[in-house]
């Protein structure tokens, strides 16, 4: 029986809490921020019709906080909580609390983000169902030499994985033997630290594959579907930075079973509501499922552009109790990317970045899209992931979505951080990626002998500003001091160098 939400309160920040936000407004439905010390000037705290105040900049005093999260909806009487992607998103506790408190929980149940966020218990459930799996161990061991035996059985290269992880952490590929018993460790600690769980278990590392994902959505009414796949193989440190749709990879047969194993994946589980099975592609076509987020993506714009489909609509819609039955025949059209727009600084090994954003213009045009978080004034810390927005383009072809992507990153303006634009640019323009080579070592195998440009345009940028100065006061010489000529340099302010001169 459906319910028509009054209200949502999401449960997020930045970028994802705008999202949620636009989604709110274009459905009547009054919206409710939450916001820390360090956002208290922050674009989703603006732009909702309320705003809860919920504790310090720490995640695990605001963000992070559930109880805080239930107080904050029960306060401002919304019926619905949207956790967005990342900090309580995947957390069955929120969803627990959500059905206890009688607030709709915007996502699956608490038993799927269980099973679907514990790693191995995930893999012997798919296993039992026949979904295929990387060759390696079924679930976590304490025993070194049962690690040592299940990489002997796989075949070296291995990589040693948390059960709890994601975003790259507690990850470790092994290629010998001896290194083994030190990665092992290593990424228990590691574990330890990001989930408060040391659980790792081992798997086949594949060679040269590629990230492909389906997105799922599936209703309370026994309708699962999937929106067609997004390669999501452009990483670094195994976060992905550039993802598109559809693969080049792809083909019809190949996508039909695929998206029949993901839509069983999801079966499997119970699922509800948007989510994403993700699998790895090999060279000679066989895939392997990796795990199932139980969430919306970062990356879900890519998938709206080409199927014309608002997933957090639908993601509220099926909250309701409504059915997806009008999207069974949804199709694909054209082609899209997204690239992240990260604070950190691309030349230097994707170092965070912090600082006040002088500076901020979004490109815009024909099929160019930006969901952000951010705005000029916005104090970019490093109390939260570095995300700043999501540039989006659509075009009829891979080759055009390519080109108008680069113009859009050239015409894209951020000044007072560093971000990785001019980095993306290059792995754009490479020949690989325009190619369509693009697995998840592209990087680490075709970037890493970019050349730097930062010292040639610092050089550029003292002389520019030397003669600046130099015409300014042959200029000023002739003035009063009341009268003194601004050169650029100092109307300007910070500028940040690495944004490159000619964009």
């Amino acid at each position: 029986m459906s319910k028509k939400i009054e209200k949502i309160l999401i449960a997020n920040r930045s970028e994802i809490a705008v999202r949620v936000i636009n989604a709110c407004q274009a459905m009547g439905i009054k919206s409710v921020a939450v916001y820390s010390d360090a956002d208290i000037n922050a674009k989703h705290k603006l732009i909702a019709d309320e705003a809860v105040y919920i504790g310090e900049a720490a995640p695990q005093k605001s963000y992070l906080d559930i109880e805080k999260i239930i107080n904050a909806a029960k306060e401002t009487n919304a019926d619905a909580i949207h956790p967005g992607y990342g900090f309580l998103a995947e957390n069955q506790q929120l969803a627990i609390r959500c059905a206890e408190e009688k607030i709709i929980f915007i996502g699956p149940t608490a038993d799927a983000i269980n099973l679907l966020g514990n790693k191995v218990e995930s893999r012997i459930k798919m296993a039992d169902v026949g979904i295929p799996l990387i060759p390696g161990m079924k679930k976590s061991e304490t025993d070194i030499e049962i690690y040592k035996k299940a990489a002997d059985d796989a075949g070296y290269p291995v990589m040693v994985k948390a059960a709890a992880g994601g975003g790259g952490k507690g990850m470790r590929i092994v290629h010998k033997a001896e290194e083994l018993k030190d990665a092992v460790e290593a990424a228990k600690r590691e574990a330890k630290n990001a989930f408060n769980d040391d659980s790792v278990y081992l798997e086949k590392y594949i060679v040269n594959p590629r990230h492909i994902e389906f997105q799922i959505l599936a209703d309370t009414h026994g309708n699962t579907i999937h929106l067609f796949e997004r390669e999501c193989s452009i990483q670094r440190r195994h976060q992905k930075i550039i993802e598109e749709t559809p693969s080049v990879a792809m083909t019809d047969e190949l996508r039909t079973r695929m998206g029949a194993d993901a839509i069983r994946v999801a079966q499997a589980a119970g699922y509800v509501n948007a989510g994403t099975v993700e699998f790895l592609l090999d060279e000679t076509g066989h895939y392997y499922f990796l795990e199932m987020n139980t969430r919306i993506q970062v990356e879900h714009p890519i998938t709206e552009m080409v199927t014309s489909t608002d997933l957090v609509i639908e993601q509220i819609r099926i909250a309701q109790g409504e059915s997806i039955e009008h999207l069974k025949n949804a199709q694909q059209n054209g082609h899209a990317i997204e690239c992240r727009i990260y604070a950190e600084d691309g030349e230097n090994n994707f170092m965070p970045s912090t600082g006040d954003i002088l500076h901020y213009t979004e490109p815009s045009g024909p099929g160019v899209r930006v969901d952000s978080g951010v705005k000029s004034g916005t104090e970019v810390t490093i109390d939260y992931d570095p995300i700043m927005a999501k540039l989006i383009v659509h075009a009829p072809s891979r080759d055009i979505a390519i080109s108008k992507m680069i113009q859009a990153l050239h015409q894209f303006k951020i000044l007072g951080v560093k971000t990785s634009k001019k980095f993306m640019v290059d792995v754009l323009e490479h020949a690989e990626f325009k190619a369509g080579n693009t697995f998840t070592d592209f990087i680490e195998k075709q970037m890493s002998d970019r050349k730097d440009y930062t010292e040639q345009f610092k050089e550029l940028a003292v002389s520019s500003a030397a003669v600046c100065v130099s015409q300014a006061n042959s200029v000023n010489s002739h003035t009063s001091s009341q009268e003194r000529i601004a050169t650029p340099w100092h109307t300007l302010g910070a500028v940040q160098i690495g944004d490159s001169i000619n964009e």
